[in-house]
């Protein structure tokens, strides 16, 4: 059985920390580095309804894509929600590591395995990392279909491979144009309009987007914009690392059992359709 500090010197190799933003919190939150582990978790969030999964797997290490902690604390104290999850890890003897935009720009990355998911031929990255020279490291990717779909088909083809959520799958733009080649980006992506649009796709997949921003982006170009829930287009990661992970394992003869939770943690838990729009218009 490895120790901790020889898997997370293996997760290492697959997201470096250096490669996470400067504003991110990415490695090991907690966990004795002699510690061994035998059984490993995937999941998008470290929130205790996942920490509570791990101690019921027997989990040994927890993986997560986003932080616990992205800015700073002075406690750790059980009476504040973090607080108990760090409590239920030390307690429990589970370790917590965090890839979170380390893994993003990684190759493969949160990226890839949404394309993945969606059945997207990737070609390369929408945001190169110029550190990479052979041109495959950076945020978002871009893709092509095999056969062109509507927005409309496209919007369901997303809404059937990613996991469900209350959110579906919001479109913008006209539902019956034909979409050739696609922008994706897991996890929150209307920062990079200026990039997707220079790169010339027909549509963009990604998550959280916003009025003002999506309004812009449709006056600029008839860009179609799909907007998914966060926690869905980050979601195919998880079973792409535990793979990358298990594949590790079997390399040196670790004999790991690695899991990825299917625990929904999006926070959105209902959804209200609007009823057929009057054509006078919204109410006063």
């Amino acid at each position: 059985m490895p120790r901790l500090s020889e898997v997370i010197a293996a997760l290492e190799t697959l997201w470096p920390a250096e490669r996470a933003e400067s504003w991110d919190a990415v490695g090991t939150v907690a966990g004795d580095p002699d510690q061994q582990v035998t059984r490993v978790l995937f999941a998008v969030d470290p929130v205790q309804e996942i920490v509570d999964e791990a101690v019921k797997l027997g989990a040994d290490l927890l993986v997560t894509h986003h932080p616990l902690y992205l800015r700073g604390t002075t406690t750790v104290a059980a009476t504040h929600f973090k607080g108990r999850v760090v409590h239920t890890l030390i307690k429990n003897d589970i370790a917590l590591h965090v890839a979170h935009t380390n893994a993003d720009s990684a190759d493969p990355g949160v990226s890839d395995a949404l394309a993945g998911a969606l059945d997207l031929r990737v070609t390369g990255p929408l945001v190169p990392d110029p550190t990479d020279p052979a041109g495959r490291r950076g945020l978002g990717r871009l893709c092509a279909l095999d056969h062109p779909l509507t927005v409309r088909e496209l919007a369901a083809r997303a809404a059937e491979r990613l996991p469900a959520t209350a959110q579906g799958i919001r479109v913008a733009g006209d539902p019956e144009a034909l979409v050739r080649t696609v922008a994706v980006s897991g996890g929150s992506g209307d920062s990079l309009f200026d990039q997707v649009r220079a790169a010339g796709v027909d549509a963009f997949l990604t998550a959280d987007l916003r009025h003002h921003p999506v309004s812009e982006a449709r006056a600029q170009s008839p860009l179609a914009l799909l907007d998914a829930a966060h926690w869905a287009t980050e979601w195919p990661w998880c079973e792409l690392a535990a793979s990358q992970l298990d594949e590790i394992s079997d390399r040196h003869g670790w004999d790991l059992r690695v899991h990825v939770s299917k625990t929904v943690t999006d926070p959105w838990t209902a959804h209200a359709a609007s009823p057929p729009s009057d054509p006078l218009g919204a109410p006063n």
